[in-house]
């Protein structure tokens, strides 16, 4: 019998996996899709040349303590990192970039207002001394006792105070307070935006100065060969410690007896046991009310579910071109990621329209070119790029024609072609380059994962009021159900969305912790019996 069966092979959980496979756990992992990694998957777009399907750099995964502790290294993953982190073009020919060298960051920001640039490594300077902290208290499992003790014993209630502000701050306001010119707010606004939160929000700020501040140490690092080629890693190590994935299952429900998870059905008829854990890298919506039944949760829990919000869809689009893109912005030519915005009120704009439920006229897109961070992905001469967007999860509108969220064949070549034409405006002649472009919608992105639930990237909003305790109901914010022997691994859970593993990891840590817990109780119940029998044994002697 297995003891723990893990449903979903992403990132999440195939991190479970291999940390219950660590602690000696009989484990197997059932995907529904031909090949594992959830959205963490790549193909080849042409012979030759390999795009990623879905995700495509992993600045989180540089700092995960999930991840690292994998050393997935020494299962053939290998990292490979563009010249530049990141770049933002302005339409004037100026440019804004994130370098792993501060100094070129701090004189690039310089350049758009003098004091920004010493200001840039003052807050760089100020992430460097908390990072520590509000990683571990965003990756590791809720609540975060350690590491808010730590940021106090370090700073003092009046720092840590100080600093909890600053992370809450919407990235508007943080640039604001932080800088005078354009060029350091872009890189903040821009990185916040990753997120379906608009620069008013709160997290935004916290978002944009992480993902800055990471790229910044470690760069937004890619795995050479293809984003599946972190997927395998994972796979490989799992097998050399007896562990297994079984592609083509899918999984139809929980079984439960006596209120405890005992195992899983699928699809084909069959029942897998489970003898000590069920772990789930399903979002919260499908585990509950699909795997599980409502019939069998609590009335309140029922009820909270149904206000879980998914994050904004995603549109994506991939190219084969043959030839560099032909930024005006020379900069951005060296840069594995590149942001399209003209300022922080375009932003503001994009994400009104979004909550809104508009399509957006002018989007606001994230460029990428794999080929300039890993060259081994296309033959010389060819470059695989891609770039995606935010769109809304129910279209009501569109600011820019008259798309109706339809996303057939007429709508989804319209909106990449409004795509292009944002890109034509940094990039003259980029479309005289393409010799293949792939399209990705909502729906297309849901149909290749179940768990994009229209394009929702993130298992769940990022917005503060869906996050630590209330991930993804309010009051559980871990990985515990109200089934015994369940736990939720996927982003729906904390700490939500991103590559980084932590949301399988604490999964893991739960059942072990239970398992651990239940043994200690099942031992001391048999010291207290055989006890009472010794007791029972001398006074019958007297």
């Amino acid at each position: 019998m297995n003891d723990a069966v893990i449903v979903g092979s992403g990132p999440n959980g195939l991190v479970a996996a291999n940390i219950l496979a660590d602690a000696g756990w009989d484990v197997i992992v059932l995907e529904a899709e031909p090949d594992p990694g959830g959205a963490v998957r790549s193909a080849e777009i042409l012979p030759g040349h390999v795009y990623d399907r879905f995700s495509a750099f992993y600045p989180l995964a540089a700092v995960s303590p999930a991840l690292r502790a994998l050393s997935l290294e020494d299962h053939g993953l290998r990292w490979a990192r563009a010249p530049l982190v990141v770049a933002h073009p302005f339409l004037d020919g100026r440019c804004a970039i994130l370098s792993v060298d501060s100094l070129a960051t701090a004189a690039s920001v310089e350049a758009f207002s003098p004091g920004d640039g010493q200001a840039w490594l003052d807050l760089l300077e100020r992430w460097r001394s908390v990072s520590a902290v509000i990683i571990d208290a965003l990756l590791g499992p809720f609540p975060p006792t350690g590491a808010a003790l730590r940021l106090l014993a370090r700073s003092g209630l009046h720092e840590a105070i100080r600093t909890t502000r600053f992370a809450l701050l919407p990235v508007r306001r943080m640039a604001e307070e932080t800088f005078s010119g354009i060029g350091a707010a872009m890189l903040l606004g821009g990185n916040a935006l990753h997120a379906d939160l608009s620069p008013e929000e709160s997290l935004s700020g916290l978002f944009g100065w992480m993902l800055a501040s990471i790229g910044q140490q470690f760069g937004y690092p890619v795995p050479e060969g293809g984003s599946g080629a972190l997927t395998a890693a994972l796979v490989r190590r799992l097998a050399s410690r007896g562990g297994r994935v079984e592609c083509g299952r899918r999984v139809s429900g929980i079984e439960i007896r006596s209120g405890v998870a005992s195992g899983v059905r699928t699809e084909d008829g069959g029942l897998l046991p489970a003898r000590r854990a069920v772990l789930a890298d399903v979002s919260a919506p499908s585990l509950y009310f699909q795997l599980v039944g409502r019939e069998r949760l609590p009335s309140a829990f029922v009820d909270d579910l149904e206000h879980f919000a998914f994050d904004d869809a995603t549109f994506k689009i991939d190219w084969v071109l043959d030839g560099p893109v032909p930024w005006t912005c020379v900069e951005a030519a060296s840069a594995g990621t590149i942001h399209l915005a003209r300022d922080m009120d375009h932003l503001t704009i994009v994400a009104a329209q979004l909550a809104t439920g508009t399509i957006p006229a002018d989007p606001y897109v994230i460029f990428g070119q794999s080929t300039v961070a890993d060259p081994t992905r296309a033959p010389a001469g060819r470059h695989v790029t891609w770039a995606y967007t935010h769109v809304p999860q129910h279209v009501r509108g569109d600011a820019g024609g008259d798309l109706k969220g339809l996303w057939d064949a007429s709508e989804t070549q319209a909106f990449a072609d409004r795509i292009e034409t944002r890109i034509e405006a940094y990039a003259p002649g980029f479309r005289d380059r393409i010799v293949v472009r792939r399209i990705t919608s909502p729906y297309d992105l849901e149909d290749a994962d179940a768990n994009l639930v229209n394009g929702a990237l993130n298992g769940g909003t990022s917005a503060l009021w869906q996050q630590l305790i209330f991930r993804p109901v309010p009051g559980l914010g871990r990985p515990e159900t109200p089934i015994k022997n369940l736990y939720l691994a996927s982003a729906s859970a904390h700490p939500g969305g991103g590559v980084h593993g932590a949301c399988g990891a604490n999964a893991a840590r739960a059942a072990l912790a239970h398992e651990r817990a239940s043994r200690s109780l099942a031992i001391a119940a048999g010291l207290g019996v055989a006890g009472a029998a010794a007791i029972a044994a001398r006074r019958s002697q007297r």
